[in-house]
């Protein structure tokens, strides 16, 4: 993070080697000028010092500028996208040294060359405007960015688990109970449960739970499986017992919030997984799972049962323990809420580990792929809800063969109900990468049952001719063909 402090030296030094240049001074005749010495100058320069009042008024002078002018915060038209970031949100509060850098490392970068970093910074900056990128968008694809440097394993927060067991014993039984968990946070954390506030407001209908600072309370929505209630206040004990002090009080987050929140958010999330979903005895699970020379839906389902867990849950788990204690590394994780009458989908969660698979969440209002077993397991959990009202949950599974690609993934998908609103579903799905390691781990990838299909990305970029739910043209691929059709026509001319 770069504080105030270090912003000003940053802009200060921008300014003056800018000024030195428009003077066509050297360093040796700035220095001559001005009674610094060179090194002192380039210190200025790279943001690391800020000079005192006398010697600011000899620069000013030697740079034929006012004083004011030199310590003011007003830049050049040139420098001005570089002073907004440095002057943003992000650069303030994200985190670089997580990401293996140095934020006065970046700042020499940036003031060794700023004419380039600028026209980038310009570039980047009009992109995110063009496609209305929100900073908690920009900051979700950071955490992904990080999530997929460790493999989404983190060694820290699962021995502090494992601690947590220790020190509250009846936290070991499986599943972990919700007044095992109720007691501990009112008990240990002073923490009371309040499931009668936030059903009084239709408004809220949404939202899941809410952290009262003031009353030491955490609020519970009503409608709530056991197991979403469970991860609720596995999640708050992670935020106490880990001192996670930044955080969004409301699930899920109803503003944007800093990097910081969203992390610690992150880092909660994986505790309560991890606590309900004990390591040790899942991997001997998916053990036995991956021994199945079968497709079996009932299962699959079976983990949800024994554990007390909702799909998501026990599929971001997976992506934890899978690339560690497999070796399986290249996977994804998607979650999609459909609406009850099919006609949008929404890819609104997505993780990859070890490369940018497909499919991939779309920006530009595209209609996915029907192919994909995410979209059509919502369409199988609502047709069947119609005879079967009761049935909240259904799995399944398909290989997916990307398109033109070598690529096929194994996927599991599970479908169920969105609590929150009953005119919507929400599918989780994991895909992994089928090569030889994972043939011979998954012995039901030999399962002439399970289904093949051929997907895309989207409609408006899939050539598939002969595909029997498509619903809406391939624009993408029309247009891409009329630029191939006009570059030949002119090529035929240039070769006249």
């Amino acid at each position: 993070m770069i504080d105030e402090q270090s912003s000003l030296k940053f802009i200060f030094g921008l300014k003056v080697r800018e000024l030195r240049l428009e003077n066509d001074l050297s360093f040796q005749e700035l220095s001559a000028a001005t009674g610094l010495s060179i090194s002192y100058l380039s210190e200025i320069e790279k943001g690391k010092k800020y000079p005192k009042g006398d010697k600011i008024l000899q620069l000013a002078q030697a740079l034929r500028v006012e004083y004011d002018q030199l310590v003011s915060l007003r830049v050049s038209k040139r420098l001005a996208p570089i002073v907004r970031v440095l002057q943003s949100d992000f650069f303030r509060e994200f985190p670089l040294d997580m990401f293996g850098l140095d934020a006065q490392k970046i700042i020499e970068l940036i003031s060794g060359a700023p004419e380039k970093i600028n026209a980038f910074l310009s570039t980047l900056l009009q992109l995110a405007r063009h496609y209305e990128m929100r900073t908690d968008q920009f900051y979700g694809v950071a955490l992904r960015a990080y999530q997929d440097l460790y493999d989404n394993y983190f060694p820290d927060i699962e021995e502090a688990v494992e601690q947590f067991r220790e020190d509250y014993s009846f936290t070991k039984e499986i599943p972990v109970t919700s007044s095992a968990l109720e007691s501990i946070l009112q008990d240990q954390f002073g923490t009371k449960i309040n499931r009668s506030e936030l059903p009084k407001s239709p408004v809220l209908n949404h939202v899941r739970s809410m952290f009262h600072a003031k009353r030491k309370e955490l609020m519970i929505n009503s409608g709530l499986t056991t197991a979403q209630e469970n991860f609720l206040m596995g999640r708050e004990l992670a935020f106490q017992y880990l001192k996670l002090k930044d955080r969004p009080q409301a699930t899920p987050p109803q503003q944007p919030g800093t990097f910081e929140e969203l992390l610690n958010n992150y880092k909660a999330s994986y505790f309560s997984a991890a606590l309900l979903l004990e390591k040790k005895t899942i991997i001997q699970d998916v053990k036995r799972f991956a021994r199945l020379r079968k497709w079996n839906e009932t299962a699959l389902l079976q983990f949800l049962k024994k554990y007390e867990a909702t799909p998501e849950m026990l599929f971001q788990r997976l992506t934890n323990i899978l690339p560690t204690y497999f070796g399986i590394k290249n996977l994804f994780f998607l979650r999609f809420i459909g609406t009850d009458d099919f006609s949008n989908y929404e890819l609104n969660k997505e993780l990859h580990l070890s490369q940018f698979h497909s499919p991939h969440a779309n920006q530009l209002n595209e209609h996915y792929c029907r192919r994909w077993i995410s979209i059509n397991i919502i369409k199988d959990l609502r047709s069947q809800q119609r005879l079967e009202p009761k049935q909240r949950v259904m799995a399944g599974s398909q290989i997916s063969k990307y398109w033109k690609t070598a690529n096929q993934y194994l996927c599991l998908s599970i479908a169920k109900s969105n609590e929150s609103n009953p005119d919507e579903s929400i599918s989780v799905t994991v895909g992994f990468l089928i090569d030889s390691k994972l043939k011979k781990q998954i012995q039901f990838l030999s399962d002439p049952n399970l289904v093949t299909k051929t997907v895309h990305t989207t409609c408006e970029r899939c050539a598939i001719s002969d595909c029997q739910v498509r619903m809406a043209p391939p624009l993408v691929i029309e247009q891409e063909n009329r630029r191939a059709m006009v570059q030949k026509e002119l090529n035929k001319i240039m070769s006249n």
